[in-house]
């Protein structure tokens, strides 16, 4: 049987190569299978490299002395006391990972409706990074600015009759953006999703002669059922009064994400995140073609707990996690913030 030519290529077959190659060959002068038939190939014509300085790990500090609590909508993830955080970047260090992403896990009696623990120096968060930067001093840490840690009804704002207080909300993160710097905090995450408070927490952090502080703003957060277990991870299960559809973005919109990337970075954001991450890849192809800025996907509590879930369970080979961060890095992500950093660097190192 003879072998089909170039012409005997579909329409569109032929439209694409002249287009992509003019005067490229088709089968059997091209075979694609030539690159791949060896590891040594693969590596070396391989468009996209997931490595460990890619790797924001994600994690949550509580108080008291000693302690990890797992998370059981998490496997594999705990709840670190200061001192085992800073244990923990000792570790992380060691196989590379030198970004911290570190949340405050307060018990339901240490929140209230104002969220006041927020602007507190010497808050959870605060004596967190202080311990990680001494622990692990050449670390970059990323910290939250957000109410939902420290607030009794977990939205992300002020809440009063049944709204979301937008410029009042603004008032205090500048002022919990601040106290983070202060405490030695590299770069300031807003995740709010207020209008405007990107440009406020720049305002503020130069007054009080931050400039040297990142912003890594989440320009494109989503009303996402993914983030379950991560109410779990901070107490907040049943917690939320209404709903996040207010400020957080609708999953059916992709254009939007566009509008609020450009606000941000107008505003003074270096870096900018979207968020979820696997289930939006659309988006954070979209923002990185462009705006082209530094761009960091969030593989969020729930995408996580499903891949690992099914792992365990053995639905899922255990590359599936690295997978698909490779994955996202295809998609644009310059970073990505994940649970499971340290395994995966782990797995990277050992090759």
């Amino acid at each position: 049987m003879s072998l089909p030519s170039r012409k005997a290529a579909g329409p569109e077959a032929r439209s694409f190569l002249e287009e992509a190659m003019p005067g490229a060959p088709a089968f059997p002068s091209t075979r694609m299978r030539r690159a791949r038939q060896a590891p040594w190939i693969r590596n070396l014509v391989a468009e996209n490299r997931l490595g460990v300085d890619d790797l924001v790990w994600a994690g949550f500090v509580v108080e008291g002395t000693g302690r990890r609590e797992p998370i059981p909508s998490m496997p594999g993830v705990v709840r670190y006391s200061v001192d085992e955080l800073a244990a923990e970047a000792q570790e992380l260090a060691g196989l590379g990972v030198n970004a911290l992403a570190v949340f405050p896990a307060h018990r339901p009696e240490e929140k209230d409706a104002q969220g006041s623990l927020a602007t507190d120096p010497d808050n959870l968060i605060c004596r967190a990074v202080r311990a990680v930067k001494k622990a692990a001093p050449l670390a970059g840490v990323i910290c939250d600015v957000a109410l939902d840690p420290f607030t009794s009804h977990a939205h992300d704002g002020l809440f009063r009759d049944g709204r979301i207080l937008n410029d009042e909300t603004v008032d205090i993160l500048c002022r919990q953006a601040v106290v983070q710097a202060g405490a030695g905090c590299d770069v300031i995450a807003p995740s709010d999703m207020m209008d405007g408070r990107v440009g406020a927490v720049r305002r503020a952090l130069d007054a009080a002669g931050r400039t040297d502080v990142l912003i890594l703003s989440y320009a494109a957060k989503y009303a996402s059922c993914y983030y379950g277990p991560f109410r779990d991870a901070l107490h907040n299960r049943g917690r939320l009064k209404g709903d996040k559809k207010t400020y957080q973005m609708d999953p059916a919109n992709a254009g939007e994400a566009l509008r609020e990337v450009a606000l941000d970075i107008a505003e003074g954001a270096d870096m900018v995140m979207v968020k979820p991450a696997l289930p939006y890849l659309d988006i954070l192809r979209k923002v990185k073609d462009t705006f082209n800025m530094p761009t960091f996907a969030y593989q969020v509590s729930g995408e996580y707990a499903m891949l690992t879930a099914a792992m365990e369970a053995g639905w899922l080979d255990a590359r599936a996690m690295a997978e698909t961060l490779l994955c996202l890095k295809r998609g644009g992500a310059d970073a990505i913030l994940t649970y499971a950093a340290k395994p995966v660097a782990a797995a990277l190192k050992a090759g």
